[in-house]
């Protein structure tokens, strides 16, 4: 095991990993923005190093200032939590030049599946099902409009650099598609420097299910059960709930043997998670291969009592996987919801400010992730992630009314800050979302005035294959800007470093 460990991150997700190292006798040091000198992981941290001002192309994306600050503490390698540079294949090989060991995939995996095309290729020769649409890159928008007529609509353009919910343009009719494809590979651009663009069959009423898969660097791998993550605004997860509900054993069974299949086929080491789209006929569609620890990894750790940071960390080390797959059994429900600090009257706008009050909740099998405290001033520089609270019970409707009172005991308070607390809370009330039978349209359901739902016809979800490849050029992946994660630091700073540089599962 390592003696020293980096934390290139912020927020929760970095106090989790120095709860993790801290369990492991693992020194720590964590890297921050100004904006974060005062932050909790920057008390708690064996050693700080302040990289940069508050905006993150110039602190937790500069690759130049963390690898320096890793140096200059002796740190032997960089745990990148989620967000910024966790999924950047460019920094996790900057990091081996440099002799770090980068907690994650090698960096050859990372910029494979990085690229949501190429990742769809690589997934449809391991034999996982695709949705209806192009395999690769569409050059032209003839090219689009041509796919499209062969799926049928609604369809949904999706940037190949995308990520954190971005990227992509849903059409529902011909004449919508070419300004959407424009306007996709223009926001793309900008947000990812990479413009290339395909096009899928959109699954208006499919749930969005992921498994989670370990792997080590000596070809073994397992995985621990699925998480529904269908509870989602503009593509963001709002609740996630292990394992996923309502679907038949058989259906579980093909989206975790496909998942590690799929893992395994690339070389893939550390935490991943495997996303799929199910259908009405439970019919599995991949989606993509998450090379980090997710947000959601909770309610994972509740219903197995693995812990997957631990186990990041061991794999990182080198050591084999400690779990063998028969080990591996789900007990029980977990059930996640994150609080942001948003407002969910104005369209989710962020909402942040100082908490004059903050009281997380307490009480049997309930569990708080978060970097907020009295007196914290929520950045509006980062993601709005303020906490996530995560409980377990015996049965889904136990761990449903478990998360309802653990919410309605949170209190969060502050000159203009809101949270999304009571939404989540009506989610949770919701008879469809109750039964297991809500999809990745509840939000827009609860959202969409009662007038408009009964007017909104959905055309039926067409059983067809991806169509042929359509080639497109290969440009490299940078990382964007805004991501859903986290919040860092550590306790007695260091000197400081210039901002400037390069960038089982089932219960049986």
């Amino acid at each position: 095991m390592f003696d020293k460990v980096l934390i290139a991150n912020r927020g929760e997700i970095a106090l989790r990993v120095l709860r993790a190292c801290r369990e492991l006798g693992v020194r720590t040091v964590v890297v921050h923005s100004s904006a974060d000198a005062d932050s909790l992981p920057v008390r708690l941290a064996d050693e700080t190093v302040q990289i940069g001002p508050a905006a993150s192309r110039q602190s937790y994306l500069n690759a130049a200032a963390i690898v320096e600050a890793a140096r200059q503490t002796g740190a032997q390698a960089v745990h990148p939590g989620y967000g910024f540079l966790s999924e950047d294949a460019d920094f996790a090989e900057i990091c081996a030049e440099n002799g770090l060991t980068f907690v994650g995939p090698p960096p050859q995996v990372m910029a494979a599946l990085a690229d949501k095309s190429t990742a769809r290729a690589l997934m449809s020769r391991a034999g996982l099902p695709l949705p209806p649409g192009s395999v690769r890159t569409l050059p032209t928008a003839a090219d689009a409009l041509a796919v499209a007529a062969e799926v049928g609509y609604p369809v949904i353009v999706k940037a190949a650099a995308g990520g954190g919910g971005r990227g992509m343009t849903v059409v529902r009719c011909a004449a919508e598609l070419p300004r959407a494809y424009t306007r996709t590979r223009a926001a793309a651009q900008v947000a990812f420097g990479d413009d290339r663009v395909y096009v899928e069959r959109y699954l208006a009423d499919a749930r969005h299910v992921e498994v989670q898969v370990l792997c080590d660097g000596h070809g073994n791998g397992i995985h621990l059960g699925t998480r529904d993550c269908s509870v989602q605004r503009r593509h963001q997860k709002l609740i996630e709930e292990a394992p996923a509900p309502a679907l038949r054993p058989a259906t579980l069974d093909t989206l975790a043997e496909a998942a590690l299949r799929g893992a395994l086929s690339v070389g893939f080491t550390g935490a991943g998670t495997v996303e799929f789209l199910v259908d009405e006929a439970e019919r599995c569609h991949f989606l993509e291969i998450n090379c980090r620890i997710q947000v959601e990894h909770p309610v994972t750790e509740l219903v197995t009592g693995i812990d997957l940071v631990h186990e990041q960390l061991h794999v990182a080390a080198g050591t084999p996987l400690r779990w063998r797959q028969e080990d591996v059994r789900l007990r029980g429900v977990a059930v996640e919801c994150r609080v942001n600090v948003e407002d969910p009257e104005r369209d989710f706008a962020p909402a942040p400010g100082r908490l004059d009050r903050f009281r997380p909740p307490g009480g049997p099998f309930t569990r708080v992730d978060t970097h907020g405290h009295v007196g914290y001033l929520v950045s509006p520089h980062y993601d709005s992630l303020l906490a996530k609270v995560a409980v377990w019970a015996p049965d889904r409707d136990g761990a449903l009314d478990r998360l309802d009172r653990a919410l309605g005991e949170f209190e969060v308070a502050g000159p203009g800050v809101r949270t999304t607390i009571p939404f989540a809370r009506r989610v949770l009330r919701d008879a469809a979302f109750r039964a297991a039978r809500h999809t990745t349209a509840l939000v827009e359901r609860l959202l969409t005035p009662p007038a408009a739902v009964s007017a909104a016809v959905r055309p039926p979800v067409a059983d067809v294959a991806p169509v042929a490849d359509r080639a497109g050029p290969v440009a490299p992946v940078p990382v964007p800007d805004t991501r859903a994660d986290a919040d860092p630091a550590g306790r007695t700073p260091v000197t400081a470093v210039p901002a400037a540089g390069p960038n089982a599962w089932r219960n049986r």
